[in-house]
Order: structure tokens, then sequence, then C-alpha cells
């Protein structure tokens, strides 16, 4: 076999085990398909994800299906005000060994939850903010350092986070740099009157098994493997690239809107999020290359959060979602119409 018709063999398979993937989690979770994609992205593309929605949307639930149908160590961690950092990462504690020789007490590794491969980091925003930067080691360079040594995390390793949007009380934002941490943001909408009966239905009754497993360790490091196969030319990502520019307000290439709602825009881990991103949505799709479509396909969860709205912009109620369209449909995707574009200007 050539080498053309294996990955495209692979390509084939990679569609069919993500098909797999969405239909157990629907077995289990009602509706959200939109939500369940952008997860799959995330996960496939080797990023984390950050979930917001309102109490009772299934951001919990999805997260521990997803968890039983991947062969991978799952853990949870309930962030609350009085999470000490110790709680999520570990620490050495001193252990008392009567059979040993030399005394029976020694240091020993206290692993903490942030030691699994699925993370469900449940109400991030409850934490404080020391406690929250816990992660940011983890989530950057997938390792911990504990009392001066580092500990790798095993293989794959990846943070889904959910966070309330409607109790501010006892809440704390994430800053910027955590959240730039995040590959995806994914809003996750209340259900339709036909999504909120079949719940209903399957929530009031016998307690439902949990998912089918679908996927290996193995096969989740090669669609990971496989995603970062998939070729881009260069003028997708010189389009990424626009994109991810004219978001600077400072830029010749902002838009309006740009300039009057922000006061910073996405810079290079959200360029890097909408390419990998798009990879996730080609390769799930079965296809070799990335296209424009795919990019603006995923600009709204690779960039909404990396988006910070001035005074003005947040006084005239405009959204970070509503700047990422503008981007979309201002900034032109070929050479030619950004040539077109600069002679009108």
């Amino acid at each position: 076999m050539s080498e053309t018709a294996s990955f495209e063999a692979r390509l084939s398979q990679a569609a069919e085990a993500s098909e797999r993937l969405r239909r157990a989690i629907g077995k289990v979770l009602v509706g959200q398909s939109a939500v369940v994609d952008q997860v799959l992205w995330g996960i496939i593309a080797g990023g984390h994800v950050l979930l917001e929605g309102a109490p009772g949307l299934g951001k919990t639930l999805l997260v521990r299906t997803l968890a039983s149908c991947l062969e991978l160590q799952f853990s949870r961690i309930q962030f609350t005000p009085d999470l000490m950092p110790s709680d999520v990462i570990g620490t050495n504690v001193l252990v008392m060994d009567q059979t040993t020789a030399a005394g029976g007490r020694h240091f020993a590794l206290h692993k903490g939850p942030i030691f699994g491969q699925v993370i469900l980091a449940d109400e991030i925003n409850r934490a404080t903010p020391k406690t929250q930067s816990a992660l940011l080691e983890a989530m950057q360079e997938h390792a911990v350092t504990i009392a001066g040594k580092r500990h790798a995390l095993d293989e794959p390793f990846f943070v889904l986070a959910t966070e309330n949007p409607i109790e501010m009380e006892g809440t704390y934002p994430l800053p910027e740099a955590q959240l730039d941490r995040f590959l995806l943001k994914v809003l996750v909408p209340s259900p339709s009157e036909d999504e909120m009966t079949e719940i209903l239905v399957r929530t009031t009754g016998q307690e439902m098994a949990p998912g089918e497993r679908v996927l290996s360790r193995e096969d989740v490091l090669a669609l990971r493997s496989l995603c970062r196969d998939i070729a881009v030319a260069e003028p997708v990502l010189r389009y990424a690239s626009r994109l991810v520019a004219a978001s600077d307000p400072s830029s010749k290439s902002a838009t309006d809107l740009v300039k009057r709602a922000l006061r910073y825009g996405a810079g290079v881990r959200g360029a890097q999020s909408l390419i990998l991103a798009a990879k996730s949505v080609a390769m799930l799709e079965g296809r070799a290359h990335v296209a424009f479509a795919d990019v603006q396909r995923v600009a709204l969860p690779a960039l909404r959060h990396r988006l910070i709205r001035s005074f003005e912009g947040e006084a005239d109620g405009v959204t970070t979602d509503q700047v990422v369209e503008d981007l979309v449909r201002n900034v032109p995707s070929r050479p030619e119409a950004v040539e077109q574009a600069v002679r009108k200007g």
C-alpha cells in the first residue's frame, strides 16, 4: 500500500472512530451535538477545553460520559474557595514505616487528582487565583513540580473545565493568562422543548448506564498524531494570521468594531488554536487538507476567550462573539481579496 493510500485509510478510520464516539455520547447526553463536536476538536488537537453554561445543561455529564467512552484515567476536581494548590497537584507527606532499619520515617509523594488523563475541573471559577494557577504548569507543560522535583503526567492529558456564568458571588474570574491556556471555549446552550422533554424522560426514570468504552489510549494518541499530519496550505495559514492580526485594535487591519470594542486582541496562541482546531475539523470529516471554511468554523470557540473588551465595548454590550463574527465577515480570505481591500482603503 502506498503512503498516500495508507494516509487516506487512516483518515477514513479516524472519521469512523469519531462517529462511534459521538453515537456513544449521544446515548447518554441529549442533544448538544455542536458542543460535543467542539469538545472533540479540542481533544484531538491536543488542547484543553473550557465549557461555559448555566447549571443543569449537562456540562459535567458530558465530561464524565466522554471519560467513560475513552480508556483513560479520569479525575474530578471540585473547585471551591477553600481548595488549596496542594489539593490539586499533591504534596510530599511524612510516612512512618517501622519495617525499615533507618528509623522508619521518609517522605513519599501523595499524588493529587491532577495525575490523571481526563481532568474534570468542575466550576473552576469558584477557586481562588492561587489555586487556579496550580493548573497552569500542568496545562502548558503536561508536568507538575512538587518540592523542586518535576513529575511528568501521563499522555494523553487534557483538562475539561466548567464554569457557571450566572452565579457571581463567591467566584473568581479566570485571569487572561489561564484563559489563554484553553485551546477552545465552548458555550453550552439551553435545550429546545423536544430536548428538554427527552432529558426528563431519561433523568426521571431508572438510572442510565455510563457511556460504553469506544476508544483506547492508543486510539486517542493515534488520532492526535494524525491531526498534526493534516496539511495546511500557506494561503490558509496567512488567513488565520490576518484574522488574529485584525483582532488587535492598534493594527491597521483592525475593523471599526475592533477599534471601538476591544483593548487587546488574540495573540500567537489564538492563531495556533485556529489552525489546530481547523485540522481537527478536516480530519474528522475525512479530509487531508484544511479549508478556509474550517478556519471560519472554529473561529468562535478558538478566539472568543482571548479578546479583552474595552470600557466602551462593555458599556455598549458588545460581546466577543460579535467581534469574532465581524472579523470573519470583514477579513478577506484570499490574497486577491486583500489587494482589492487595500486599493479601496
